[in-house]
């Protein structure tokens, strides 16, 4: 008579918690690998199935393995594999035997599944860097859709990014298998879609063409680092794909001519200052130049790693105003200053139509290195963890110090978070005066990058005038404060 078989059903390609409770009755069991059957609800029956019976009831008892080792399966169970069920029950058949499996790198298994894993993530990667939204109608009723052909099982795992990235605007994601959808409020899932019910072509690609010839820099081209960040197979769904190979044959020419040029001077590099170069009055360990050629070699958190260079605040000594942004992107980390991109554009503006004189004003940001998620030549800005604000308070302290400002103007939550020392909400904070010890005023508002990505141009132009209303009661204080004076 032979082995009895036991058949395992998961309700779903991603089915997890299915898997890890019918693991763990099968283990207790003493079930072993061999025995089991593992198919998700839907498939169709194989030709020559064995006769399966179901699982076990549940036997007192209870067993333990690694954490490593749920974080693993975590990510492995979304690999394409169908295979992937059968090999996590017999890594975790061994595991109970011998606890430190996961330490042996070259086991098969251990190496399998560890590589299911990077694969997964490798997949989440691409995702989040090559996903393309197309407008779908006109304001205010728009919609952005995007179409993406994930690896593995991924789209669950993958869509958080894109609510927390693209919260103001609705968004569908279509992939064959599953969609996902954002209403500004809550993430949804739907069955997969076939391409061709993906919108066409629209006003959005023309802009994003612009965007990628506008930053595709030739002097950093690297084809090969560039196809593996960006495979070939992914090109057929990028509004920028007819650009690439051009872009590449100009660069090579390009390249050519510079090379037959004469030489150019190099760009000098940050240097650290020599004792003879530092102001005399350097010091106190609060005095602005000393802190900034201090910052420009700070190792607190891993982002200056990745970072060209510390971008430090700028302005008066004794400005009035503080105004405290988030960190550097793309523009200001190649810059070295705060607040000259398009948000910082924005800010101008904003300021001069409050009456606020940019020039009288010190401009800093809670985190001093750009954090982003390098996409070939793209770089994605990256929202500052809490551990990375932390460690980058202490320079907005010592800013705090050496300038003494009448106002501390927190410009969205990393900011708020920095100046208070906690999550601090906009909304329920904002528009008004908030004490700060030593007689300081702070005032949160949001960050004029908000503004920018605001789809509907009705609510930018509203949001934007309740943004240059923020400003203004830091204007009037000023204006109080001087009168008293």
């Amino acid at each position: 008579m032979g082995r009895l078989m036991h058949l395992v059903t998961l309700d779903s390609e991603t089915d997890f918690e299915g898997w890890r409770k019918a693991a763990r009755l099968l283990v207790l069991n003493e079930v072993r690998p061999s025995d089991v059957t593992w198919k998700v609800a839907g498939d169709e029956p194989e030709l020559f199935e064995p006769a399966t019976s179901p699982l076990p009831d549940a036997p007192e008892g209870t067993f333990n393995v690694p954490a490593k080792f749920v974080e693993l399966a975590h990510s492995a169970i979304l690999h394409c594999d169908p295979e992937r069920f059968a090999i996590l029950y017999r890594l975790l058949w061994r595991l109970r035997g011998n606890h430190d499996l996961l330490t042996v790198a070259t086991d098969p298994d251990v190496a399998l599944v560890s590589a299911m894993a990077r694969a997964v993530h490798r997949d989440e990667h691409k995702m989040h860097a090559l996903v393309r939204f197309r407008e779908v109608g006109r304001d205010p009723k728009s919609h952005y859709v995007a179409w993406f052909e994930p690896e593995h099982h991924i789209v669950e795992l993958a869509a958080p990014f894109f609510a927390s990235r693209f919260a103001d605007m609705p968004w569908s994601i279509l992939t064959p298998e599953l969609s996902a959808h954002w209403d500004g409020h809550a993430l949804a899932f739907t069955p997969g879609v076939p391409k061709a019910e993906v919108p066409t072509e629209d006003r959005l690609e023309d802009t994003w063409r612009r965007y990628y010839a506008g930053i595709f820099n030739p002097a950093r081209l690297k084809v090969k680092a560039m196809e593996k960040e960006m495979p070939k197979t992914y090109w057929r769904n990028l509004p920028e794909a007819s650009m690439i190979k051009p872009l590449i044959a100009d660069a090579g020419r390009s390249t050519g001519a510079r090379i037959a040029k004469e030489a150019s001077d190099p760009h000098e590099p940050q240097k650290r200052l020599e004792p003879s170069m530092k102001h005399k009055a350097a010091a106190s360990a609060d005095d602005l130049e000393m802190l900034r050629e201090e910052a420009s070699h700070c190792r607190a958190c891993p982002l200056w790693k990745d970072a060209t260079q510390t971008v430090f605040g700028e302005g008066p000594r004794h400005a009035r105003i503080m105004l405290v942004g988030e960190q550097p992107g793309d523009k200001e980390d190649l810059a070295g200053k705060p607040f000259v991109g398009p948000a910082g554009q924005m800010l101008d503006r904003a300021l001069e139509e409050a009456g606020i004189d940019r020039t009288k004003v010190y401009v800093t940001n809670a985190v001093k290195h750009f954090k982003f998620l390098a996409r070939g030549k793209i770089r994605l800005h990256q929202k500052p963890s809490t551990p990375e604000i932390k460690a980058c308070r202490q320079w907005y302290e010592r800013e705090l110090a050496a300038t003494k400002p009448d106002l501390v103007v927190a410009l969205g939550a990393t900011a708020a978070q920095s100046v208070f020392g906690k999550i601090t909400p906009i909304n329920k904070s904002r528009g008004r005066l908030i004490d700060l010890p030593e007689g300081i005023k702070a005032l949160v508002t949001v960050h004029p990058s908000y503004l920018l990505r605001l789809p509907d141009e009705d609510t930018k132009a509203r949001e934007y005038q309740r943004f240059v209303d923020d400003l203004k009661i830091a204007a009037d204080l000023l204006k109080k404060s001087a009168r008293a004076a």
